[in-house]
Order: C-alpha cells, then structure tokens, then sequence
C-alpha cells in the first residue's frame, strides 16, 4: 500500500503487549518457511533484566546443551522480490532503557530504508469469544489515518514498548500504524488465542496487500471457539456473562442502531460490571 511503501516492518513483541499470545504467534507464523534472514540484535545486557527475563537452558539433537539469552531481532527478506515486502522485528519487550533501545532499532530501520511500520499487539477485554475478534486500527499520522482509513486512539495511561517505538521512527519520518486484538478477558486458562492471531493477519494483509499464509490457523482458531464453548456450557454463571457481552456487542455493530440504543446498551452493561454511566471500561482502546 502506498500509506506504508514497500518495505514495511513489522513488529511484535513477547510481554506486556501480548495478551494470550495472539500477537507473537502472529509473528511465529510470518517467520515459518525460512524466508527471512537476521539483519541486527539488541545487546541484551543493556536492556533486559535477567531475574525478570531469564535465559533458557537447551539440549539440541546432538545431546549439546547451551544458553539462550532474551533478544530482540530484526529480519529482512532473503530473497526480496516485486511489490511490498515485510521485514520483521520480533523479542522480549525491553526491562530497562527504553529510550535508547528504541533510538538504536530506529537507526536500524532507517539503514534498512523502512518505509513503515506496523505494530502488533493484544490485550485482555470485555468481549465475547463467539463473535469475530475486534481489532483496534489506529494510527497518530494523519495522512496514513486518512489513506488507510484507521482511527486515532484517545487512549491515555501506562503503554508498552510499542508505543515507545512507534513515537521514535514517526519522529524520523517513518509513518506507523498499530494492530491491537482484543481478547476475552475470561479465557486466560485457553492460551494462546490463534482466532485473534488470524484477526491480526487479515488485518495485516488488509493494511499491507501482502499475502499472508494462514497454514493451519483457521482449524485451530475453529477448535479454539469450540473449547471454551465447551467449557462455558458446564458454567451457567459464564454462559450468562458471555450472553451479555454477545448482546452488548451485537447491539453495537448493528448497522441500524441509534446513537441512543447503542448508549443506553452501554450503560446497562457497564451497570452489570459495576461501573458508571460515561466511564469506559479499562481496556478499551478507543478512549
């Protein structure tokens, strides 16, 4: 897409940013088939905390044993060909010094001529599991906004290092937009989540015109669904709870709803929460 030009980097990271695993495992599926070769490595001695994230101890097929540190990478394209191309970066989100974890990708980013980013993540909400997962779309740069049709979020509080990172290459001229999966707060026991990892990738696609192979992720997105149907129907309790969310949103994606309807909808749900009228749930991303 021209919004982004043709070499786009994507980015993800494990953490804070990745509710139910949706948003690494979208990066796991981009990365199959070899296609991609490293390009740069953070230190990690300057950014992780090894008490917090800890180093792995491995046994390869040969019996060797050996240590693998938290990392974050950046990979391009072995064999870039016509059209848009997709370079990765991928890895734990940083513990100590974001500012200049983020100032040292964006050289990188810059040395690879990146003409755009788009950012990956997932957090925990109030939806239901049984209706097509929400994607957030958003972006601070007015024109992407506009050619792309992605919103601005008005969201203010704690962020991650997404947000970090997409602040320092908009200020370097490198135009982001951002991909946030919602995920049903109440299925953290049925992780990961791969029906929000195919909504990250066809939202993806959507933004990039990229084609994207989904390999076995429809079926397990399928099973996924059918799972915590399982579970919930045993759970009367959660089966209304769900009901409830199922109303809610359906009331909101109605293309005949009023206004009126759809505030009235969101008051009576946030009375079942207990919260008041006008204050939005906590992680809604449209604030």
């Amino acid at each position: 897409m021209d919004g982004l030009g043709h070499r786009v980097l994507v980015t993800a990271f494990d953490g804070w940013n990745d509710a139910g695993e949706a948003a690494s495992a979208a990066m796991s599926l981009l990365q199959k088939d070899d296609a991609y070769e490293p390009v740069f490595s953070v230190d990690p001695e300057l950014y992780f905390d090894y008490q917090y994230t800890r180093p792995h101890i491995h046994t390869d097929a040969d019996g060797g044993r050996s240590l693998h540190w938290p990392e974050t990478t950046l990979l391009r394209p072995r064999n870039p060909g016509r059209g848009t191309q997709l370079w990765l970066l991928t890895g734990v989100e940083p513990a100590r010094s974001w500012q200049a974890f983020a100032a040292e990708l964006t050289d990188v980013a810059l040395r690879e001529d990146i003409t755009g980013v788009v950012s990956l993540g997932s957090m925990m909400s109030d939806v239901p599991h049984t209706r097509p997962i929400t994607i957030f779309s958003g972006s601070e740069n007015e024109r992407l906004r506009t050619e792309l049709s992605l919103e601005r979020s008005s969201y203010e509080g704690p962020v991650g290092i997404l947000s970090v990172l997409s602040e320092a290459v908009e200020k370097v001229g490198i135009p982001t937009a951002s991909l946030w999966a919602s995920v049903p707060h109440y299925v953290a026991g049925h992780t990961p989540s791969p029906k929000a990892t195919l909504a990250l990738l066809d939202r993806l696609e959507d933004l990039t015109g990229v084609q994207i192979p989904r390999g076995t992720l429809p079926t397990e997105a399928a099973a996924w669904e059918a799972s915590i149907d399982a579970a919930a129907a045993d759970d009367e309790e959660m089966t209304e709870y769900i009901r409830g969310l199922e109303q809610t949103r359906d009331t909101w994606d109605s293309p005949d709803a009023s206004g009126d309807a759809i505030a009235k909808e969101f008051e009576q749900y946030l009375r079942r929460r207990g919260e008041g009228p006008g204050k939005p749930g906590r992680d809604d991303p449209r604030r």
